[in-house]
């Protein structure tokens, strides 16, 4: 058992639904009580500390501990094309993207990138992630090893696809049908380690590709991750390959695709009949910023999602992404809302991105019975904030006048580099040894 002394902030609601100010819940000079991986007692340090007078304590004084971020949309193989700049979807993919992910059909040079993914992800403070594969079993099921030995909670599958690519990420249905099977069978629910069925898009993938990815989700109850609506060449296209359906969206839908069980990626450019089938269904949608702004994507329409009652989260997105970090996908969302102007966007908060990043995460991933906040009965995946003394960042937390303040100033502000431990379960990934001295922002009327 481990007492976690800390400032700690999270949020226990849907602020889009309620008032943001009811769902944030932030404690200074608290304590965590941990047993067995479990947050069991949260409540005032002096009153726990009393109660287990002999347990060890971490003192996280210095900084200020946040639940662990969720990704929703990240790609395994693209770590090393990250900074591509300068090129729309189609053009990125042919010329950056797709060469360096036909590279994984090695299965050394797998294991490589997917060291680097792991380290990238939890450096950045996350946690749990919806990790698009490899076109590569053999690559895939090295993510998978990696993850298990890091710990991560990581959903990932196979990425799917018959047509449209280079002939070397190409496979057939039946064989898709074979590795996934196969995958599922070894790895889903080992662990920490999902299965997600990853058709690349439904531009890249047949008609009977899609009834295989139908009869994949069906086995057990594995997710289901693609993109939709990010470019408008690439929908376009996807209209003169799939004439018959009505839109994008029922390209999947139609194969029984779009169910509560579903994270869609991008979807900056979507019809009110899409939406509307998104809200009836349960599905989600990864807002992926600094991807949609790289590319030129295009501004996401967050108040029309709201309006439809579509259930969106954030995803980094690399390698399209510029980084793994959640702060700076959560500042560059505020951002594209403050682009859209009153008409058309939906100011966005500090509660709001805290959220988007931790606990909407959580349940588009359908972990929010485990994580996403740090109440009792709640896995303890957490991230330590803890600038460095004298950091501007530093600076202003010791000046934040609430503890709305103080996160919007994590988020204007914060990078990798002041992520100073990171635990799943309990279990330290990444950080220095957490006994610093006392804290520099544990003011009562700062924080509380």
């Amino acid at each position: 058992m481990t007492l976690y002394r800390a400032t700690v902030i999270d949020v226990v609601g849907d602020p889009f639904v309620e008032d943001p100010g009811s769902v944030l819940r932030a404690d200074a000079d608290s304590a965590l009580v941990v047993q067995d991986g479990v947050i069991v007692a949260r409540g005032a340090y002096g009153a726990l500390r009393a109660d287990h007078p002999d347990e060890a304590v971490a003192d996280l004084r210095a900084g200020v501990l946040l639940p662990g971020f969720v990704d929703t949309h990240v790609h395994f193989p693209q770590v090393r094309a990250i900074g591509a700049l300068g090129m729309p979807l189609l053009d990125w993919l042919d010329r950056c993207a797709l060469p360096e992910e036909a590279r994984l059909a090695d299965r050394g040079y797998a294991e490589l990138v997917a060291g680097e993914f792991l380290h990238g992800l939890v450096s950045a403070g996350t946690t749990s992630a919806l990790v698009f594969g490899s076109h590569f079993a053999t690559a895939v099921d090295a993510l998978f090893v990696a993850a298990a030995r890091s710990g991560l909670r990581i959903t990932a599958g196979q990425v799917l696809s018959d047509r449209a690519l280079p002939p070397g990420l190409l496979t057939t249905p039946e064989q898709g049908l074979a590795d996934g099977l196969a995958l599922i069978d070894r790895w889903h629910g080992r662990g920490n380690v999902r299965y997600a069925v990853t058709p690349r898009f439904s531009l890249s993938t047949s008609e009977q590709m899609l009834d295989v990815c139908a009869e994949l989700l069906g086995t057990e109850e594995v997710r289901f991750t693609s993109h939709i609506n990010e470019n408008g060449a690439e929908i376009d296209q996807v209209a003169a390959y799939f004439p018959a359906r009505r839109h994008y969206l029922d390209t999947y839908h139609h194969h029984g695709l779009v169910i509560d069980r579903s994270v869609l990626a991008h979807n900056v450019h979507p019809t009110e009949p899409e939406l509307e089938v998104m809200g009836q269904t349960g599905s989600w949608v990864a807002h992926c910023p600094t991807s949609n702004a790289a590319l030129g994507s295009g501004l996401f329409p967050f108040r029309r999602h709201l309006q439809h009652r579509v259930g969106v989260a954030l995803g980094s997105d690399v390698g399209a992404g510029t980084g793994f970090s959640l702060l700076k996908e959560g500042l560059q969302a505020y951002f594209t809302q403050q682009q859209l102007g009153a008409a058309e966007g939906l100011p966005l908060g500090p509660v709001h991105l805290l959220y988007l990043a931790t606990r909407a995460g959580a349940e588009a991933l359908g972990l929010d019975d485990r994580v996403g906040d740090l109440g009792v009965g709640r896995q303890f995946d957490a991230v330590w904030i803890n600038p460095p003394q004298g950091s501007t960042l530093d600076v202003v937390l010791r000046h934040a006048v609430d503890a709305g303040a103080a996160l919007a100033k994590l988020f204007a502000l914060g990078t990798t580099a002041d992520v100073a431990g990171v635990w799943v379960d309990d279990r330290q990934l990444y950080g220095t040894a957490v006994q610093p001295p006392p804290s520099r922002y544990s003011r009562p009327d700062k924080v509380a």
